[in-house]
């Protein structure tokens, strides 16, 4: 008797689990800085870019690319002349912040 009950028991949660197990891969996250395109395995590459947040897609025939697209500060060196025998560097950011400025003699 336990094993008729057991049965139909085992069976719903093993149907709940691969329903869990589906949804669980149609599921995306895209954090934040980042934009994902989707490739579909039969149209190609989407046009559409997707932002930060969860999201749909179907699994096994759509896959998210997932891009970075923060900016960085990159330091830009510049060595100048000036009169005399002294060198001038300048170091500036791309970011508009405060750049260094230093001398060193030749």
């Amino acid at each position: 008797m336990a094993a008729k009950c057991l049965s139909p028991l085992a069976s719903f949660g093993l149907a709940l689990a691969l329903q869990e197990a589906w949804v669980n891969s149609a599921l995306y996250n895209v954090d934040a800085g980042h934009r994902a395109v989707i490739f579909d395995r039969f149209r190609g590459v989407q046009d559409i870019v997707v932002g930060e947040g969860t999201h749909f897609l179907i699994p096994w025939v759509q896959k998210p690319i997932i891009f970075d697209c923060r900016s960085r500060p990159r330091n830009v060196p510049v060595i100048t002349g000036s009169k005399g025998k002294a060198c001038l560097w300048v170091r500036s950011s791309r970011e508009g912040g405060r750049g260094a400025v230093g001398s060193r003699r030749s």
